[in-house]
């Protein structure tokens, strides 16, 4: 690993995967200076009550399409090929055990996710394993995560004030990063594709395309099965 490389990891279900996503992660890379940024789908996200409605098939193709013309960009399948439950810290020893240290990995996230961050599994220890990058989502900036998490604020960095020695080997710190990101949300895709609406502001093209011809989210059959 290059000393000077920062390797970005996002979670998430992306069912389906949308600008949102895309905008959380181009903000996060162009505040950090990130080398590349990995998009890593759940097979079975431990905060959601529901499974995905898309096959773990159709949501890896859907996010490799839709990075596929960023060279910065790239899609992998680590938790979808692992049973249980998808637990962003397993993710990250995982990298770390690929020889990635700590120094260089920042996780992303939204601030609305991150705001829930002790009931995630592993913590407080997970913050250890990587910089955590925390983006604005719409309702919930970044700024009022020091009053939420008075813990972790001591550990709280402004984006723009990143220098080298931020770093070093002595620990991970979490980074806010203040951007617009557009307000949109994966279930209200879905709902949208179950009143026949367009989908077009809210993915990028070969998504939506893909999601049209493959029949992604057809409305369920009588047994409950997916028709895909």
């Amino acid at each position: 690993m290059n000393e000077r490389s920062r390797t970005g990891i996002l979670g998430g279900t992306f069912d389906p995967i949308h600008f949102g996503h895309l905008d959380v992660a181009a903000a996060a890379r162009q505040a950090l200076g990130l080398t590349e940024v990995i998009f890593v789908p759940s097979r079975t996200p431990p905060h959601r009550q529901m499974a995905p409605v898309a096959s773990a098939k159709h949501r890896l193709a859907m996010v490799t399409l839709a990075v596929e013309s960023q060279s910065a960009y790239r899609t992998s399948d680590q938790e979808l090929r692992s049973d249980g439950p998808s637990y962003t810290s397993v993710t990250l020893e995982t990298c770390v055990d690929t020889g990635i240290p700590p120094s260089q990995l920042f996780f992303i996230t939204g601030a609305d996710a991150f705001a829930e961050i002790a009931s995630w599994h592993g913590y407080p220890n997970l913050l250890s394993l990587a910089h955590f990058v925390v983006v604005s989502r719409p309702s919930h900036a970044v700024s009022k995560l020091r009053q939420r998490l008075p813990d972790l604020e001591v550990r709280m960095r402004e984006a723009g004030t990143l220098a080298d020695s931020d770093l070093g080997p002595d620990g991970t710190l979490i980074w806010l990063v203040d951007a617009a990101t557009r307000d949109i949300s994966s279930s209200d895709i879905r709902t949208r594709l179950t009143h026949g609406d367009s989908i077009a502001q809210h993915v990028p093209l070969s998504v939506a395309t893909y999601i049209e011809r493959r029949h992604t989210y057809a409305a369920r059959s009588m047994d409950g099965d997916l028709h895909d």
